[in-house]
């Protein structure tokens, strides 16, 4: 006899599934977990002592839990799970119908088909975990009636979408704002939705455990993503008013946040939003609405999305104008390529696009960050180059470093990409002496602070602000 009161299987063991299960697993010490996936190598580095992701915390989470009631494994249990969450790739397709815009689901569509394909008795509640279009649930739940071999299994479909910001996603689980759950209206989707939220239960209020219907959990999490890009959208438009007419983003963004309708969150203004849901999301809202005749809807969400790009190309090139129009066969140090601090995720990363510009401007790219692989940072560079002959001679003009000094040594010009704590303690009068004169520095997450750069010799430029040694006419 099991010693556990219920099994959960996790099918995709990435950025959500990982965590997600490592969390449900600590405070669930009577419920067995299983983490599964195809990729031997993923599952590999979660029974080791160095996970395939970096997040604060996790570590600890897995390591007092794996071999208890957390296990992690290439071996399908679809039998013998009582719930199934489905938390698999779910990007924004690269062809076809839809290219660029709509999810791509056939990782959804093949987990749904194997789990009919193995479970032919019993009743299994299967959990839409991964980031999918709203009425998603109804392919899954065709599917898996469908393709049922015996037609004996029952099926109950859940949303349960993720609300997870990377870097912090341990204290996201730990204490949540709010678990949203999404089912059929009727006794057997209830019944569903009141069993999965006695799992949260065991540590979450109540208070904040929320039931919707399946359709309203579905296009909550594209909304609450678009929301928040929203707003960073439109600080950044903001500072780009800010230094063409010398206010201070930061000083208007507290201003305003002050407005107890408006709040403080999201308005610090920076070289652009990144990482794996914003913009695919985005994406997603934007081909729902045009999928049902709702183009003005469409164009206002893409309009976040352009704005976003702007404020990229925008960084670029003030960098490329600053440095009397040409970086050409110039060292420039870039300080980060994490699309924010506290992970290693490259997904959508602002860094991306200002150095495929300045490689493009034939520049010298030197780049630092903690915990980003030069793997990743060549394999995302060479995702958004174009030009074949550039792509060929990425060896020789991207170089990955060590540490932020040797990237910035005889360097023409510093951009700040990530906001890692580390570069807000710099000793950047120690940079400035063995950079080439005159020594540039911008600053895409407003890290430093630009008059004491300036007093040590520094040409400083921070995303939306003006100062002594920063140009104000930004167009």
């Amino acid at each position: 006899m099991s010693d556990f009161d219920l099994h959960i299987l996790c099918i995709g063991a990435g950025y959500v599934g990982g965590p997600t299960m490592a969390v449900i697993a600590d405070k669930c010490p009577k419920i067995k977990v299983t983490v599964y996936d195809l990729n031997k190598q993923r599952i590999d580095a979660w029974n080791s002592d160095s996970l395939p992701i970096y997040e604060p915390g996790l570590d600890e989470v897995v390591k007092r839990n794996r071999g208890k009631n957390l296990f992690f494994t290439t071996v399908e249990q679809y039998k013998e799970a009582d719930i199934i969450f489905i938390s698999v790739n779910t990007p924004t397709k690269s062809y076809g119908m839809g290219k660029g815009r709509a999810a791509d689901l056939k990782f959804i569509e093949l987990a749904a088909r194997r789990i009919s394909e193995v479970v032919t008795t019993g009743s299994k509640i299967i959990v839409e975990k991964s980031t999918v279009p709203v009425r998603c649930s109804v392919a899954i739940k065709k599917i898996v009636n469908a393709c049922s071999t015996t037609g004996g299994a029952k099926f109950q479909i859940l949303s349960n979408p993720e609300f997870l910001a990377e870097g912090t996603a341990i204290p996201d689980l730990m204490n949540p704002d709010r678990v949203l759950i999404g089912g059929d209206a009727d006794p057997e989707g209830q019944a569903a939705v009141a069993k999965l939220s006695s799992v949260y239960a065991n540590w979450v209020p109540k208070d904040r455990i929320i039931t919707t219907n399946l359709w309203s959990s579905e296009l909550s999490k594209l909304v609450a993503n678009a929301f928040l890009a929203q707003r960073i959208s439109s600080i950044n438009a903001i500072s780009a008013v800010c230094e063409a007419t010398g206010a201070d983003v930061d000083e208007v963004a507290n201003a305003i946040g002050k407005d107890s309708r408006i709040g403080p969150k999201f308005l610090k203004s920076s070289v652009g939003f990144g990482g794996s849901c914003f913009q695919k999301d985005i994406l997603n809202l934007v081909y729902l609405s045009q999928t049902f005749g709702l183009e003005e809807v469409a164009r206002y969400w893409m309009s976040v999305i352009d704005i976003n790009e702007y404020q990229r190309k925008r960084f670029a090139q003030k960098m490329i104008r600053t440095m009397f129009d040409t970086v050409s066969g110039k060292k420039i140090a870039i300080f980060g390529f994490a699309f924010k601090k506290d992970t290693g995720d490259t997904r959508e990363s602002s860094a991306i696009t200002v150095s495929a510009i300045l490689l493009e401007e034939g520049a010298h790219v030197h780049i630092y960050d903690p915990k980003v692989s030069k793997e990743q940072i060549f394999m995302d560079l060479e995702a958004v180059i174009e030009d074949p002959k550039l792509i060929e001679k990425l060896p020789s003009l991207v170089h990955i470093e060590k540490t932020a000094f040797s990237a910035a040594k005889d360097a023409h010009g510093i951009a700040i990409l990530t906001e890692w704590d580390e570069f807000k303690t710099l000793d950047y009068k120690k940079i400035y002496e063995s950079m080439k004169k005159p020594a540039f520095l911008f600053d895409g997450r407003a890290v430093v602070k630009p008059n004491e750069l300036s007093d040590i010799g520094f040409d400083v430029y921070v995303i939306g602000k003006a100062g002594p040694s920063v140009t104000s006419d930004f167009a």
